[in-house]
């Protein structure tokens, strides 16, 4: 993490060399992520069952939040890649498990090749949530 001018810079992770770009920048209480592709921790490498590859992909992206003290919920647009589209049901099957309330606004793209092979890739915003005022009324006005 790096704080620049009211910013902050979510690095990569380590062991992928120096990137040109950040995993997400916070801006106020907006945070902008950058694309994330499901490559298993261990190898770096994307793995043969799409099952494993959609879990590694969704779990980099929430990792991705944390590191800016944020969640899955504060998440409120989403974009995914996918070089298959006929993988839409099997992807939505396991992004579902993710959301235990509501959903982000989403568009799932048809794409051409991805990195390193992945069949998809994602990037989203999401913003801070308010913590509700509590044990203050709203005031009445006067007529």
């Amino acid at each position: 993490m790096t704080p620049q001018n009211n910013r902050l810079h979510i690095s990569p992770p380590s062991g992928f060399g120096p990137l040109p770009f950040s995993n997400g920048v916070l801006v106020g209480d907006t945070f902008y992520m950058s694309g994330h592709i499901g490559l298993d921790p261990q190898t770096k490498k994307v793995p043969a069952e799409v099952d494993k590859e959609i879990r590694f992909l969704m779990d980099s992206f929430s990792e991705t939040l944390a590191r800016a003290n944020l969640s899955i919920a504060d998440l409120v647009f989403v974009q995914v890649f996918c070089s298959d589209v006929s993988l839409f049901d099997q992807f939505n099957a396991i992004y579902r498990t993710y959301f235990s309330g509501e959903f982000p606004a989403r568009a799932f793209l048809g794409s051409g090749p991805l990195l390193f092979g992945a069949r998809f890739e994602i990037q989203g915003i999401a913003v801070k949530r308010r913590q509700p005022r509590t044990g203050r009324k709203t005031p009445r006005r006067k007529r």
